[in-house]
């Protein structure tokens, strides 16, 4: 699993079951919408996620492009705990594996 699915995964999850716009998902993630979309599109395809087109009446009164949706679905919401808990493990692991001996100037790789 990337980073950045990580990233929108912990997004996703933060917002507590609420829906969240793509653009959130941008400025909460800071990764390009380029980026996000796709992502977002393997989430649904996965069962993962879910998404919805506000009422076009909201988007119209406020002057604006209509807004789609997403939030995690039940089962998805589980599984992103279960992925990103194993991630951050995977990381941990890793990172312990990377003790650099001390020298004069610092941490330098052997």
């Amino acid at each position: 699993m990337t980073l950045q699915t990580q990233l929108v995964l912990r997004e996703l999850l933060d917002a507590g079951g609420a829906e969240r716009y793509g653009l959130e998902l941008v400025a909460g993630t800071e990764l390009p919408s380029g980026t996000i979309y796709p992502i977002l599109t393997r989430l649904e395809r996965a069962g993962w996620a879910e998404s919805m087109w506000e009422d076009p009446a909201r988007h119209e009164a406020e002057g604006r492009p209509r807004r789609r949706y997403y939030r995690l679905t039940r089962d998805g919401a589980d599984l992103a705990r279960v992925a990103l808990d194993s991630a951050a493990r995977d990381r941990a692991r890793r990172a312990a594996g990377l003790r650099l001996p001390i020298r004069d100037s610092g941490m330098v790789p052997a």
